[in-house]
């Protein structure tokens, strides 16, 4: 990591993304639990976070936008049009109002629907390309980091003093982000104008993605993960009150135990990637997650605690794989479409997946979900390894573009 904390435009952008995390990552729950303390409803709680996803269905729209603007006064005006909506935030006092919380979080996913894919491409102008992994480790780190404390200290706050230090909170974070966009030096050309139809613009990261081999294996094998990860999401509930009968609250330990192994797979991902390149940094988290959702099978609390942190180990590894991958194998001009069109990609399978699994224990035990949810991982890591063009990644990015301007 010494040579990403030298890059002075690494140590800016990364500091003001994990401060931005922070601020996300805090407001997010203590919205849903203000809404119920408003509301008394949790299904109006659960709406609050509906509305911040259905919101960020807007990515593929994001992504042309950042394609189409320079990313650096983007992400400026998407930050601060994010902080001021955030501060409609302050004019809730009771249930009357909640209906603001919603419109505030739908504003929030569509922010993060240009947000995301506009800091994925900036990253990789400012950034030398050997650098790139290291970059996404550290982010990783910082984010996994974050959801291991800003969770209770958004709640803690709410709780003690009020919902208005945990929204001003946000605005400060934003404008901290800004700051750091201010700071760093890149220089960015304007984007040549485009002849194609809009939707045509709009899937060109995604067919992008599909006329690269190396890119559409690891998307496939990340369609597979993020669909085992949301046949989970329920599983694990069954796991604490079924396998290891213990209470329901006991699952916040599992997951504490999953932020500990993200948090040191993250610290150690740029080193392994140096090593074995993204498709084998992919198929290891692969095959460290399925070892950890057979060892949730049995009954025994040390176990399903082991499988914990090989699950979280595993969740880091396939993301900054997929992610550095991503970068260097694609245009600078079609980055931010394809970094919607990948988000798009593997988290709609596994919202679907969410639901499927729910359903599914209804009827078989947890433990055949888990030895399912496992071979599917599996069967992604195998997939991975007899693929032969992950075997020596040139490291090479594409040096020209479809559509135009390199920033």
């Amino acid at each position: 990591m010494r040579r990403l904390w030298g890059d002075r435009n690494a140590r800016l952008y990364i500091a003001g993304q994990s401060l931005s995390t922070f601020g996300d990552s805090a407001l997010w729950l203590a919205l849903g639990i203000w809404t119920k303390m408003l509301t008394g409803s949790a299904s109006a709680a659960a709406l609050s976070l509906f509305m911040f996803t259905l919101g960020s269905l807007s990515g593929p729209v994001g992504g042309m936008i950042a394609d189409r603007m320079r990313r650096r006064p983007l992400l400026i005006a998407a930050n601060l049009a994010t902080a001021v909506l955030v501060l409609l935030l302050l004019l809730v006092h009771d249930r009357n109002q909640v209906w603001l919380i919603y419109a505030v979080m739908f504003g929030y996913g569509l922010s993060a629907g240009v947000l995301g894919p506009a800091q994925t491409a900036l990253q990789q102008t400012l950034l030398p390309e050997e650098l790139l992994g290291e970059a996404n480790s550290a982010l990783q780190t910082a984010q996994w980091g974050m959801r291991l404390i800003t969770p209770l200290l958004g709640a803690g706050m709410l709780a003690t003093v009020g919902a208005t230090p945990v929204i001003i909170g946000d605005v400060v974070t934003f404008l901290v982000a800004i700051a750091a966009l201010f700071a760093v030096r890149v220089h960015e050309e304007r984007p040549a104008p485009t002849e194609q139809h809009w939707f045509a613009e709009a899937i060109a990261g995604g067919r992008h993605i599909g006329a690269t081999p190396v890119l559409r294996q690891l998307t496939l094998a990340g369609v597979l993960a993020t669909t085992a990860f949301g046949l989970s999401e329920t599983a694990l509930f069954a796991v604490v009150s079924k396998g290891l009968h213990r209470p329901d609250a006991f699952l916040g330990v599992l997951i504490s135990i999953q932020g500990a192994g993200a948090i040191v797979a993250g610290i150690t991902a740029a080193a392994i990637l140096r090593r074995l390149k993204e498709g084998r940094l992919v198929t290891l988290g692969l095959a460290t997650a399925a070892s950890g959702f057979l060892l949730q099978i049995a009954s025994s609390t040390p176990a399903v605690l082991v499988g914990s942190a090989l699950i979280g180990s595993g969740l880091p590894w396939i993301t900054v794989g997929i992610m550095t991958l991503l970068q260097r194998r694609t245009p600078p001009d079609l980055m931010g479409r394809a970094d919607a069109a990948l988000d798009l990609v593997l988290c709609t399978p596994q919202t679907v997946a969410i639901a499927l699994g729910a359903g599914l224990l209804a009827v078989i035990d947890y433990r055949i979900l888990l030895l399912a949810i496992a071979c599917l991982m599996l069967a992604a890591s195998v997939f991975l390894l007899t693929r032969p063009e992950h075997r020596d990644i040139a490291p090479e990015r594409p040096a020209t573009a479809t559509t135009g301007a390199v920033p």
